[in-house]
């Protein structure tokens, strides 16, 4: 099942307001704070994000976006939900906006109006996409370990002459013996064929 956000879940999140110490500033810290959430304001962009960040509110400049970017990317993986804020709307702040991979945009002058549902939208968001994330990552895995079984399976029926029932169980077999995923032993046939296969150099 994939993770949504619980509005009770708020007052658990961690956010960092990247902004000038404005009246804008002012108000999304205000507001993040009486929403329930953890929040701290910096400017200008730090060279790291702060330890345990789950929400960055990100101010567009087209001034300091390499420092900004530089914060963001520099922050633990997997990263912050990143929410743009900007000032206007043209081709160039769109790319920009896009560029430090914001899940959601905040428009200015800041208004409380919407700030709570933009904030919920976004790390849900945020949390299925890293859920599917994980999921491919798995799926990547484990269509990776069974093309090495089959590769291990291929040299074994052809170096022993045997089935490929036969070998499958013979790696099954040492794999159990070994205390080792069946992946691994597969590989391991894999390298030594390589290994026995390699022609020495002449001299």
């Amino acid at each position: 099942m994939m993770s949504r956000l619980r509005l009770k879940d708020l007052r658990d999140l961690s956010v960092v307001v990247i902004h000038p110490p404005d009246s804008d500033g002012q108000a999304l810290l205000d507001q993040l704070k009486r929403i329930g959430c953890r929040a701290e304001l910096i400017w200008p962009p730090a060279k790291a994000m702060p330890s345990g960040t789950d929400v960055a509110f990100a101010a567009v400049f087209f001034e300091t976006h390499e420092e900004l970017r530089g914060m963001l990317r520099r922050a633990e993986r997997p990263g912050p939900t990143i929410i743009g804020v900007v000032d206007y709307e043209n081709p160039a702040m769109i790319e920009l906006v896009l560029d430090i991979g914001a899940s959601a945009v905040t428009a200015k002058p800041v208004r409380t109006f919407g700030m709570l549902t933009n904030l919920v939208v976004a790390r849900s968001n945020w949390l299925q996409f890293m859920d599917l994330q994980g999921k491919v990552g798995r799926l990547e895995k484990k269509i990776s370990g069974q093309k090495k079984i089959a590769k291990a399976k291929s040299i074994l029926m052809e170096m022993h002459h045997i089935s490929e029932k036969e070998a499958y169980g013979t790696i099954r077999a040492q794999a159990m013996a070994k205390r080792v995923p069946i992946e691994e032993m597969a590989i391991a046939i894999i390298n030594a064929n390589e290994l026995l296969s390699s022609k020495p150099d002449h001299v």
